[in-house]
């Protein structure tokens, strides 16, 4: 077995490995970096406003091209924490914790390398793992029925839900309001219309473009703009990055020293790799675990948070992990790890690629054509982001009443031009203002997103459920396999629902008598 995926793997490099593959994976890493380094950016805006473009791409084009975005825009939102303390996205939180430190200790540079470093590292274990699983998680996919994919995927929106906001109630009001608008349409048995108000445009259910775009990217920009209305800080930039003395000689990286951690780099890159085969667990949470961990495990600990390479290793690996192996239930299952594997999902089926069980079987070739892709994209991901160390630290100095405008336009060209619809773009400002509202109340816009991805398979393998055993449900917890997902819900919905409700009322009730 090991043999036949070495020789699919070698065919897949060969399809990869052409000039036009290759220039779409450099552009897309470094449109990855350029998004990743501009604070309130990142990674998933990105994907969200280029999706639409590879519309016009091969298969293979599209998805190198916009892995190359995650894998840039996941390390890229490292170096703003690094040099200015403020993170480009939230998982670079924990990278600023040393890599702060050090930039004020006059090594900058020392630490965007060791994040790139490290990054490059953890992403790669991380493909290894999901060139060595997805094969085999999706034979064991095979052997599930309708009633296995119901409960796999309730439980997967109780975790999303749990886990991507503060809210488990609100979550998963999100994800079945997502549900619900992904049944507009044709219904795909009788073909009577559902929700169309008698729109031709609405015929074939809500379009992923806009509804994506606006409440990722859209949602993000608007919030910033009043955020910035508030401060008055954004046309404010700061020129302490072009001191002389901000780059001293004193930046180098020997390789002892930055490979004298490989425990710590090894560590978590298991740890970003098993959070992100888990939905719904995040990025973030990937590089928090990986930060601890390295603390816990090291002979100075005392050192963390004062500019030691080491939590910037930690944290950069564990993140980075987490960018391959969510796309271990992506292909296996068709459930989305998080946002980006979700909007990956949505870039596959624009091509006409359904990912799921029989994905390896129908499309092969192309999945490890991909799996090249994604070892070569590391490669450039490497060298892009060593030449250009020092030109992405100008990005970080763009005043963002510069960027929110230039990235309000490209929503908006991302929405208009694969449809050439002025009805898409009035769904684009609905769905723009759906998720800004939803980011002041505190629903969470991932359970949103991944409900909508997700609608037409759950209600695929519930009416095939029916179908097969006659309306009866008690089928869900006959089923050994079915039953056990059920349980893992149940105990999700207790844990984050009634147990964290208790939880909260406690330290009310002790601050009552205390005050008393």
């Amino acid at each position: 077995m090991e043999l036949e995926m070495l020789q699919h793997l070698g065919a897949g490099f060969e399809a990869a490995f052409t000039l036009t593959n290759m220039l779409f994976i450099c552009g897309g890493v470094t449109l990855g970096i350029i998004f990743g380094v501009t604070p309130g950016m990142g990674s998933v805006t990105a994907l969200a406003i280029l999706v639409p473009i590879t519309f016009y791409m091969s298969p293979l084009a599209a998805i190198a091209f916009l892995v190359g975005i995650n894998k840039g825009g996941t390390s890229g939102g490292a170096i703003p924490a690094i040099l200015i303390n403020t993170p480009g996205t939230p998982e670079a939180a924990a990278t600023a914790l040393d890599g702060y430190p050090l930039t004020q200790q006059g090594k900058p540079l020392k630490a965007m390398k060791t994040a790139l470093y490290s990054s490059v590292c953890g992403d790669t274990f991380s493909d290894c793992m999901l060139i060595l699983l997805a094969a085999p998680f999706a034979a064991v996919a095979l052997t599930f029925g309708p009633p296995e994919f119901t409960s796999i995927i309730i439980f997967s929106f109780t975790l999303i839900a749990a886990l991507a906001g503060k809210s488990l109630i609100k979550g998963i009001m999100a994800a079945v309001v997502g549900v619900f608008l992904s049944s507009w349409g044709l219904d795909p048995v009788d073909g009577s219309a559902r929700l169309t108000f008698d729109m031709v445009e609405l015929f074939d259910g809500v379009p992923l473009t806009p509804m994506a775009i606006g409440t990722l990217a859209l949602s993000s920009v608007i919030a910033q703009i009043f955020a910035l209305k508030k401060s008055g800080e954004g046309a404010k930039v700061d020129t302490s990055l072009d001191k002389s003395d901000s780059f001293r000689e004193d930046n180098k990286l020997p390789p002892r020293e930055f490979w004298g951690n490989w425990k710590t780099l090894l560590r978590s890159a298991c740890i970003g790799t098993g959070v992100g085969m888990l939905p719904g667990l995040g990025v973030s949470l990937a590089a928090f675990l990986g930060y601890g961990a390295a603390k816990r495990g090291s002979k100075t600990p005392e050192l963390f948070g004062t500019g030691t390479i080491e939590g910037i290793q930690a944290t950069e690996a564990s993140n980075s992990a987490v960018v391959g192996s969510n796309l271990i239930p992506t292909i296996a299952l068709g459930i989305p790890g998080n946002v980006a594997a979700a909007l990956l999902i949505g870039a596959f089926m624009i091509h006409g690629v359904v990912p799921g069980p029989l994905m390896m079987i129908e499309h092969g070739a192309l999945v490890y054509s991909i799996f090249a892709s994604m070892l070569m994209a590391n490669l450039v991901h490497l060298v892009i982001g060593r030449i250009g160390i020092t030109i992405w630290v100008k990005f970080v100095q763009i005043p963002k009443k510069i960027i929110l405008p230039v990235v309000t336009v490209f929503c908006f060209l991302g929405v208009y031009i694969p449809s050439n619809s002025m009805f898409d773009v009035a769904l684009l400002l609905i769905f723009g203002a759906i998720g800004y509202v939803m980011r002041k109340s505190g629903f969470s816009i991932v359970c949103l997103v991944i409900g909508f991805l997700l609608g037409p398979m759950l209600e695929m393998a519930l009416r095939q459920t029916m179908l097969m055993h006659k309306t009866d449900l008690t089928i869900l917890v006959t089923r050994p396999i079915s039953l056990v997902f059920l349980l893992l819900t149940a105990f999700f919905i207790w844990h984050f629902g009634f147990r964290g409700r208790i939880g909260k009322k406690e330290p009310a009730k002790e601050a009552e008598q205390a005050g008393d």
